[in-house]
């Protein structure tokens, strides 16, 4: 594992949440569009996303946080052998290669190729 890459939090409000991490942070978003924004927080990114349905065979669309990792298919293949199930198994999306788990309590959880 490389370390924590990105923390992501979904909202119906996308205009009020990106003006209080706006604030907050004292930056502007990085990259923006009208869903979202994204935030850049040493070296962990801040997503925030618009709530909607989750696509079909893709990860839940809700709060989560992902951690980088050098290789997805190897890490993955740990966690296997460590009896640690998958969500989603790995596969390309337009943010990147991820694949997804849930911890005991049952937070979302991202794994991305870095």
């Amino acid at each position: 594992m490389t370390g924590f890459a990105e923390i992501a939090f979904f909202t119906d409000e996308v205009d009020r949440l990106r003006d209080f991490y706006e604030r907050l942070l004292g930056v502007a978003p990085e990259a923006s569009w009208p869903g979202g924004a994204i935030y850049a927080v040493g070296a962990v990114k801040l997503l925030v996303h618009e709530r909607a349905g989750a696509p079909e065979n893709g990860p839940p669309n809700e709060d989560h946080v992902a951690i980088g990792v050098s290789d997805l298919e190897g890490a993955c293949d740990v966690l296997r052998e460590r009896s640690v199930d998958l969500l989603v198994e790995p596969r390309d999306y337009p943010w990147g290669r991820s694949a997804y788990l849930r911890d005991p309590d049952g937070r979302l959880l991202e794994l991305t190729q870095a």
